[in-house]
């Protein structure tokens, strides 16, 4: 399974998304190398697609459904409810992806 943490530097949710899907995926049983991914600018951001930091990749599918389409690159913050991608977002494109 690839997992993939992409973020802005300076980026205040980048640290507690990345505690937040290592918690996942010792919760899901599953042992992957989270690979961390800075995004340095906007060429950057439209090359790799960016949504926003952080985004989460799971085998390249983003976590969230609804941001698998096709969309706009931003080279900017990612917006979510408390301003983190969900446990429960994660651990079900996890379990998704096959981890479990």
């Amino acid at each position: 399974m690839k997992v993939e943490l992409l973020y802005l530097g300076g980026c205040p949710h980048y640290a507690p998304t990345l505690h937040r899907l290592r918690a996942a995926l010792a919760s899901e049983g599953i042992r992957a190398e989270v690979i961390e991914i800075e995004v340095e600018d906007e060429a950057g951001a439209r090359r790799l697609g960016f949504p926003g930091s952080p985004t989460i990749l799971v085998n390249g599918a983003d976590i969230e459904p609804g941001a698998r389409l096709p969309g706009e690159a931003a080279y900017a913050c990612r917006r979510y409810p408390d301003g983190l991608p969900s446990e429960e977002m994660i651990r079900a494109a996890l379990r998704e992806a096959g981890g479990r």
